[in-house]
Protein backbone atom coordinates (compact mmCIF):
# COMPACT_ATOMS: atom_id res chain seq x y z
CA UNK A 1 0.00 0.00 0.00
CA UNK A 2 1.26 3.68 -0.87
CA UNK A 3 0.67 4.84 2.71
CA UNK A 4 1.46 8.59 1.90
CA UNK A 5 -1.27 8.86 -1.27
CA UNK A 6 -3.76 7.19 1.35
CA UNK A 7 -2.98 9.02 4.36
CA UNK A 8 -3.60 12.54 2.86
CA UNK A 9 -6.83 11.62 1.74
CA UNK A 10 -8.36 10.51 4.88
CA UNK A 11 -11.08 13.25 5.71
CA UNK A 12 -10.55 13.34 9.65
CA UNK A 13 -12.48 16.25 11.80
CA UNK A 14 -10.13 19.17 12.13
CA UNK A 15 -10.42 19.32 16.00
CA UNK A 16 -8.70 16.47 16.59
CA UNK A 17 -5.44 16.58 19.18
CA UNK A 18 -2.13 14.24 18.97
CA UNK A 19 0.76 14.29 21.56
CA UNK A 20 4.23 13.92 20.76
CA UNK A 21 6.02 12.36 23.24
CA UNK A 22 10.01 12.59 22.70
CA UNK A 23 13.32 11.54 24.05
CA UNK A 24 16.07 14.20 25.30
CA UNK A 25 18.98 11.77 24.70
CA UNK A 26 20.18 12.09 21.11
CA UNK A 27 17.71 14.73 20.61
CA UNK A 28 19.18 15.99 17.39
CA UNK A 29 18.54 12.64 15.81
CA UNK A 30 15.22 12.20 17.51
CA UNK A 31 14.39 15.83 16.43
CA UNK A 32 14.47 14.28 12.62
CA UNK A 33 11.46 12.59 13.66
CA UNK A 34 9.50 15.00 14.94
CA UNK A 35 10.13 17.36 12.65
CA UNK A 36 9.03 15.50 9.86
CA UNK A 37 6.34 13.94 11.34
CA UNK A 38 4.83 17.55 12.00
CA UNK A 39 5.57 18.00 7.80
CA UNK A 40 3.84 14.88 7.16
CA UNK A 41 0.84 15.68 9.61
CA UNK A 42 0.39 19.46 7.82
CA UNK A 43 -0.02 17.43 4.58
CA UNK A 44 -2.87 15.34 6.34
CA UNK A 45 -4.38 17.98 7.23
CA UNK A 46 -3.07 18.69 10.98
CA UNK A 47 -1.31 22.28 11.62
CA UNK A 48 1.22 22.25 14.35
CA UNK A 49 -1.07 24.02 16.34
CA UNK A 50 -3.04 20.52 16.77
CA UNK A 51 0.09 18.57 18.17
CA UNK A 52 1.38 18.88 21.72
CA UNK A 53 4.96 18.18 22.51
CA UNK A 54 6.07 16.51 25.53
CA UNK A 55 9.81 16.23 25.98
CA UNK A 56 11.35 13.41 28.71
CA UNK A 57 14.44 12.47 29.71
CA UNK A 58 14.56 8.91 28.23
CA UNK A 59 12.60 6.23 26.26
CA UNK A 60 11.84 4.58 29.18
CA UNK A 61 9.54 8.05 30.73
CA UNK A 62 7.44 7.97 28.00
CA UNK A 63 5.03 5.06 28.46
CA UNK A 64 3.69 7.28 31.46
CA UNK A 65 3.77 10.47 30.21
CA UNK A 66 1.47 8.80 26.82
CA UNK A 67 -0.62 6.63 29.47
CA UNK A 68 -1.77 10.08 31.59
CA UNK A 69 -1.94 11.53 28.30
CA UNK A 70 -4.14 8.51 26.14
CA UNK A 71 -6.36 8.74 29.82
CA UNK A 72 -6.95 12.88 29.63
CA UNK A 73 -9.12 11.93 26.68
CA UNK A 74 -7.92 14.51 24.82
CA UNK A 75 -5.76 12.87 22.43
CA UNK A 76 -6.50 10.65 19.39
CA UNK A 77 -3.68 9.10 19.00
CA UNK A 78 0.06 9.54 20.80
CA UNK A 79 3.67 9.00 19.28
CA UNK A 80 6.41 8.02 21.20
CA UNK A 81 9.89 8.57 19.77
CA UNK A 82 13.09 7.74 21.04
CA UNK A 83 16.70 6.29 19.80
CA UNK A 84 17.62 3.54 22.37
CA UNK A 85 21.70 2.56 21.75
CA UNK A 86 23.96 -0.25 22.98
CA UNK A 87 25.94 1.76 25.44
CA UNK A 88 28.10 -2.06 25.94
CA UNK A 89 25.43 -3.73 28.62
CA UNK A 90 22.22 -5.59 28.27
CA UNK A 91 20.17 -2.74 29.51
CA UNK A 92 19.03 -1.28 25.82
CA UNK A 93 17.28 -4.54 24.64
CA UNK A 94 15.44 -4.30 27.95
CA UNK A 95 14.50 -0.52 27.76
CA UNK A 96 13.32 -0.73 23.79
CA UNK A 97 11.38 -4.23 24.82
CA UNK A 98 9.64 -2.43 27.98
CA UNK A 99 8.80 0.88 26.53
CA UNK A 100 7.40 -0.62 23.18
CA UNK A 101 5.25 -3.46 25.24
CA UNK A 102 4.15 -0.37 27.91
CA UNK A 103 2.71 1.22 24.89
CA UNK A 104 1.05 -1.88 23.53
CA UNK A 105 -0.56 -2.35 27.27
CA UNK A 106 -1.76 1.63 27.45
CA UNK A 107 -2.83 1.47 23.64
CA UNK A 108 -5.14 -1.61 24.57
CA UNK A 109 -6.37 -0.23 28.49
CA UNK A 110 -7.19 3.52 27.02
CA UNK A 111 -8.19 2.79 23.51
CA UNK A 112 -5.96 5.53 22.63
CA UNK A 113 -3.36 4.70 19.60
CA UNK A 114 0.46 4.52 20.40
CA UNK A 115 2.64 5.23 17.70
CA UNK A 116 6.05 3.76 18.01
CA UNK A 117 9.08 5.31 17.01
CA UNK A 118 11.70 4.18 19.24
CA UNK A 119 14.39 2.43 17.28
CA UNK A 120 16.85 0.09 19.02
CA UNK A 121 19.67 0.16 16.28
CA UNK A 122 21.76 -3.09 16.17
CA UNK A 123 25.14 -1.33 16.19
CA UNK A 124 24.87 2.88 16.83
CA UNK A 125 28.55 4.30 17.39
CA UNK A 126 28.90 8.05 17.96
CA UNK A 127 30.76 8.98 14.22
CA UNK A 128 29.70 10.56 11.58
CA UNK A 129 28.84 8.00 9.31
CA UNK A 130 26.26 6.54 11.83
CA UNK A 131 25.07 9.63 13.01
CA UNK A 132 24.16 10.78 9.59
CA UNK A 133 22.94 7.41 9.26
CA UNK A 134 20.08 7.98 11.63
CA UNK A 135 19.43 11.43 11.18
CA UNK A 136 18.14 10.35 7.94
CA UNK A 137 16.30 7.65 8.84
CA UNK A 138 14.31 9.66 11.67
CA UNK A 139 13.26 11.37 9.56
CA UNK A 140 11.98 8.64 7.53
CA UNK A 141 10.42 6.96 10.83
CA UNK A 142 8.41 10.23 11.95
CA UNK A 143 7.32 9.98 8.46
CA UNK A 144 5.49 6.71 8.68
CA UNK A 145 4.80 7.61 12.10
CA UNK A 146 2.70 10.03 11.03
CA UNK A 147 1.14 8.51 8.35
CA UNK A 148 0.23 5.43 10.78
CA UNK A 149 -1.32 7.83 12.96
CA UNK A 150 -3.69 9.61 10.32
CA UNK A 151 -4.45 5.99 9.01
CA UNK A 152 -4.73 3.86 12.83
CA UNK A 153 -7.04 7.35 14.09
CA UNK A 154 -9.29 6.94 10.56
CA UNK A 155 -9.52 3.17 10.71
CA UNK A 156 -10.80 3.23 14.53
CA UNK A 157 -13.31 5.62 13.67
CA UNK A 158 -14.48 3.61 10.37
CA UNK A 159 -14.62 0.79 13.11
CA UNK A 160 -16.45 2.52 15.89
CA UNK A 161 -19.14 4.10 12.83
CA UNK A 162 -19.36 0.57 11.97
CA UNK A 163 -19.85 -0.71 15.72
CA UNK A 164 -22.31 1.58 16.58
CA UNK A 165 -25.38 0.39 17.96
CA UNK A 166 -27.79 2.12 14.96
CA UNK A 167 -25.63 0.37 12.77
CA UNK A 168 -25.73 -2.87 14.01
CA UNK A 169 -29.23 -2.23 14.76
CA UNK A 170 -29.70 -1.62 10.80
CA UNK A 171 -27.27 -4.69 9.84
CA UNK A 172 -30.09 -6.96 11.67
Amino acid sequence: MNQTESSHHLHLPAGLRFAFVEASWHADIVHQARDAFFAEMAQGGFNADAIDVFDVPGAFEIPLHAQRLARSGRYAAIVGSALVVDGGIYRHDFVSQTVVQALMDVQLDTGVPMISAVLTPHHFHEHAEHRKYFLRHFAVKGTEAAQACLQTVAGLRRLDALLSPSAVMAGR
